[in-house]
């Protein structure tokens, strides 16, 4: 084999993420769910074969994703290697959603197929989509009362949903058995097999110009070097221990908050982070699996250093101790609905909130943090069809030492966008009648946060029943170095005129809604950050024109600052 040069090693590095980046879109176009096809709810990756070790992931896939495929494709591994699956042939495809065998809650469901040469496995491709219905108790899976996994839906263990490529029929019968809407679900089925083999046709073109010896070189010395930037990029922050907590409103059972943990320790060029001291496993479905409990970091190590090149190097400067005994290492059978969309986002604002301290320049404050998660199943009788909708919605993003945050943008694990209003209209029985920027809901700051979304839907026929999992209805978006907190997440159904407003604020299930009945939804604002009496006048009197906050809010939250001299330009 030839000396590895640079410019192979870019072209090659650049070529494995343009083969993720075709499973993406592939998947998103071939998709029939909305949540796929337009909110590009999913993710896809190349694994190692021995291991499962990241090798590259599509830069349109969600980050929380990130380290949860390379878990679970580490756990298939080891299940074959023992005999708990059957082993793979040429175009075989493993479906899995246990979310104690690496995954998130049900309703992720991930796709793995092995891509042979010579005989041998090369490598693995996997994929995940969010399925909008999986069973379980309520439409759309997020049961926000379960106190068992079984009542959130059909879980899944590693089983060959395709052989030799062909489709079992008798594995999909069990699945489309047990699922609402399943003649919908064929087409994401096969959306997200074909992903795969868009993967493996990409692949092997690139293996066989280069040759199978230099790839693999070529993702070795990736590797590497990611670990050699992430340490690099830790080497800069001064030795210590950082400590923060952050909190979800409730389990969804028993109203009150639970608490994570952090403490995060530098030494040299390494980073442990610990969460003893965190709640204990809860009674409801906001319970993290470890798979998603480590992605969490990973991902808010990706959100702080962006421009380290994402691989399984990019993780081995971090050490993650196991939080045994609290409700982010979840077991069987513990309810977990909640875990990747919402309490992924908590400790991701954990991670934030400690190591702010640390990097000022680098990190900011709190972002909106939840998914938005609503679900709503029924019947339309103009269309004679049942449907499960499912909505997620963006928010307002931390401000940072250099400009106010994002409004209404992706939650902090993904980058998944709510669907377009016009294609929710035409697909289910509903009308958007307000849709806009949450104003008032960014948290002040020199830099405030960003703000949130404000939407209201109304069903127009047919009977139906709405499910919420979010979070940040009690406690809004942390503000950092003196900012103040983002605005809490709101919902309230009106039904016949009359107001109701969750007893857990952002979590409630199974509501019956009849035609003429709405549902209002707040999103949180991000958090402040640094003094809001240091905001330049300037930009609160801009931020008051457009209708951003009222006077006596600007007043409220920027200490007089429109009774304050403008700043001179230097």
């Amino acid at each position: 084999m030839a000396e590895l040069d640079p410019i192979t090693l870019t072209v090659i590095q650049a070529a494995l993420q343009q083969v993720c980046d075709e499973m993406d879109l592939a998947f998103s176009r071939a998709a029939f769910s909305p949540v796929i096809a337009e909110a590009n709810d999913r993710s896809d990756g190349i694994y190692a074969a021995g291991d499962g070790a990241l090798i590259a992931q599509g830069v349109g896939g969600l980050p929380v994703f990130v380290g949860v495929m390379e878990y679970s494709t580490r756990t298939l591994i080891e299940m074959i290697a023992d005999g708990r699956c059957l082993p793979p042939e040429p175009g075989d495809i493993y479906i899995v959603n246990d979310p104690y065998l690496g995954g998130t809650h049900l309703m992720d469901v991930r796709f793995a197929r092995p891509v042979w040469r010579n005989g041998e496995i090369f490598c693995w491709l996997s994929n995940t989509g969010h399925w909008p219905d999986i069973g379980g108790s309520v439409p759309g899976g997020f049961s926000a009362s379960a106190t068992a996994v079984e009542q959130e839906g059909l879980r899944l263990p590693p089983v060959k949903l395709f052989k030799r490529g062909e489709l079992d029929p008798e594995i999909h019968a069990i699945i489309a058995s047990n699922i609402r809407v399943a003649d919908q679900r064929i087409g994401d089925i096969k959306a997200q097999a074909a992903a795969l083999m868009v993967g493996e046709e990409r692949l092997c073109a690139l293996l066989d110009r280069y040759g199978d010896d230099t790839v693999l070189a070529a993702i070795a010395e990736l590797r590497r070097r990611a670990a050699e930037q992430m340490r690099a990029r830790i080497a800069d922050i001064a030795d210590g221990v950082y400590r923060a907590t952050a909190h979800v409103d409730s389990d969804g059972v028993v109203d009150r908050p639970l608490t994570i943990a952090l403490a995060v320790e530098k030494t040299g060029e390494r980073l442990v982070f610990d969460f003893a001291g965190s709640s204990p496993p809860c009674a409801g479905p906001m319970n993290s699996v470890l798979a998603t409990t480590l992605s969490s970091v990973y991902l808010a190590m990706r959100h702080i250093f962006p421009d380290v090149p994402l691989s399984a190097g990019a993780f081995e400067p971090l050490e993650i101790r196991r939080p045994e005994g609290t409700f982010l290492d979840a077991h069987y059978p513990r309810p977990v609905s909640g875990c990747a969309a919402e309490v992924s986002q908590r400790i991701a604002e954990a991670v934030f909130a400690a190591l702010v301290q640390a990097l000022p320049e680098h990190v900011t404050a709190a972002p909106a943090g939840s998914s938005g998660n609503f679900a709503l199943g029924g019947h339309d009788p103009a269309r004679g069809r049942d449907y499960v909708m499912y909505q997620i919605s963006g928010g307002g993003y931390g401000g940072n030492s250099d400009h106010d945050g994002l409004s209404n943008g992706c939650s902090t694990i993904g980058i998944s966008k709510s669907p377009p209003i016009e294609v929710m209209e035409q697909a289910y029985p509903i009308l958007y009648r307000h849709y806009a920027l949450r104003e008032g809901s960014g948290g002040a700051g020199r830099h405030r946060g960003g703000f949130g979304l404000a939407y209201e839907v109304e069903l127009l026929r047919g009977e139906a029943r709405a499910s919420f999992v979010m979070d940040h209805g009690r406690f809004g978006p942390q503000g950092v170095l003196g900012g103040a907190d983002g605005g809490v997440n709101t919902v309230t159904v009106w039904r016949d005129g009359v107001a109701h407003v969750p007893q857990h604020l952002s979590k409630e299930q199974d509501i019956a809604l009849k035609p003429g009945d709405r549902v209002s939804v707040g999103t949180p604002g991000g958090g402040g950050y640094g003094n809001p009496r240091e905001r330049d006048p300037a930009l609160v009197r801009r931020d008051v024109a457009l209708g951003y906050y009222t006077e006596a809010e600007a007043e409220e939250k920027f200490g007089g600052a429109l009774d304050r001299p403008v700043r001179e330009k230097s």
